[in-house]
């Protein structure tokens, strides 16, 4: 059968896409989706309780489609140290230090193909979403994820770039303003630190005192009743100019598409692009930025596409 299994895993939940996919894509989105399932991580059960939820995942929609494929591309929270094999930089602590790929390839007895989810997210992006929408040959994407996290990847001629260190295209954990305190990771000042969502709302609270959700935190600095909310997205904006402009003075790239629950903010496009304009190595910014058109269910078809070649 010509179907294409991917898998997302996240800390909560771990979803299993089938998709039919034409390689001669002529108009947006040419993909059948034959199957989607997902089932909770149970990540705080420890690392072969993972594996065995793959497994019992991958079994379930088995019995529904009738057979099991004999590969599956896998979209994971952290990467692969290329020297080692085993995983790194993942928030479901439980998976660093392990060898997550070879240990998951015998629990399944199939071939996989593990990456990053941020490039699972930047290739289904750049072959069945945003970027295939325009009808262009766009030689250079950056993907990123700004959400409870903040990641990211370059894909170049519709590969996703690793690097030497298995870390290509991670922005999120290059220095921005000490401001941001220290990381998850052990470094001050991240772009993690100053952008994503916990970050805003952490700001916003260390201004006005009150804990309220990213959503409202928007909606009042729309409304123009709270100054401790435009302060924070003030700050957003200044803050992802800053460190987007990072990224196109390196890599230059032709469209950038943002994912994650801040990226849905529309001011980002205008007010945030804006912002990068006096970091950027040039008089202006001819790089296209663009909303994601597949949501949160890019990380599953990207890494269904892993195998597409």
């Amino acid at each position: 059968m010509n179907h294409l299994w991917g898998i997302d895993l996240g800390g909560t939940k771990i979803e299993c896409a089938v998709i039919s996919f034409n390689k001669k894509l002529s108009t947006e989105n040419e993909f059948d989706i034959i199957h989607r399932e997902r089932i909770p991580t149970e990540s705080h059960k420890g690392y072969q309780h993972i594996i065995q939820q793959i497994k019992i995942l991958l079994q379930r929609i088995s019995e529904k489609l009738g057979y099991l494929p004999e590969k599956i591309g896998i979209g994971t929270p952290g990467t692969i140290e290329p020297d080692t094999g085993l995983m790194k930089n993942c928030n479901s602590t439980c998976l660093n230090g392990m060898p997550f790929l070879t240990d998951l390839q015998e629990a399944l007895g199939m071939q996989v193909r593990m990456v990053n989810d941020a490039n699972c997210f930047a290739i289904a992006e750049t072959k069945l979403g945003a970027v295939q929408a325009l009808k262009e040959n766009i030689p250079c994407v950056f993907g990123v994820i700004m959400g409870t996290g903040v990641g990211g990847s370059i894909v170049i001629d519709g590969k996703a770039l690793q690097g030497v260190h298995g870390i290509c295209g991670e922005w999120g954990h290059n220095f921005l303003h000490e401001s941001g305190g220290q990381c998850y990771c052990g470094k001050i000042g991240c772009t993690e630190t100053l952008i994503s969502g916990p970050a805003l709302e952490r700001y916003y609270r260390s201004l006005s005192q009150q804990s309220i959700r990213l959503k409202d935190i928007v909606e009042r600095y729309r409304a123009n009743e709270d100054p401790h909310a435009t302060q924070t997205m003030e700050r957003l904006f200044q803050m992802f100019g800053k460190g987007i402009a990072q990224i196109i003075n390196v890599i230059d790239p032709s469209v950038i598409v943002i994912g994650g629950g801040v990226g849905n903010i529309d001011e980002l496009y205008t007010l945030g692009v804006e912002a990068a304009l006096p970091h950027v190595f040039n008089p202006v910014i001819k790089t296209r930025f663009m909303k994601p058109k597949l949501g949160d269910s890019a990380g599953v078809f990207g890494a269904a596409l892993l195998f597409e070649h």
